[in-house]
């Protein structure tokens, strides 16, 4: 029973970004040569990953929020057919 809480609060989150934000193309930066972004089902470093992408790779945003447990900033991204969460100071406008 203690997944309820979690999807609930994963819901607000992700109904915290635009409705309907455009998708934006970034590049993974910001980590050591030959590292991997690790994106998450919720926008929160203790969350689920889904998937690791490699630097400099290329992705989709589709908004950003700070209004998140660390107060960091997190995209909802996708990358392939996998969708979830990255934080925002590793990706870089493309």
């Amino acid at each position: 029973m203690r997944r309820l809480p979690l999807l609930a609060a994963a819901a607000l989150l992700i109904g915290a970004t635009p409705a309907h934000a455009a998708p934006e193309p970034f590049r993974v930066e910001g980590l050591p040569r030959g590292g991997f972004l690790t994106i998450r089902e919720a926008p929160d470093p203790d969350s689920a990953p889904v998937e690791t992408i490699p630097v400099g790779r290329r992705l989709l945003g589709f908004g950003c929020t700070n209004d998140t447990p660390s107060g960091n900033t997190w995209c909802r991204v996708k990358f392939g057919r996998s969708v979830g969460w990255a934080r925002r100071r590793y990706l870089t406008p493309d």
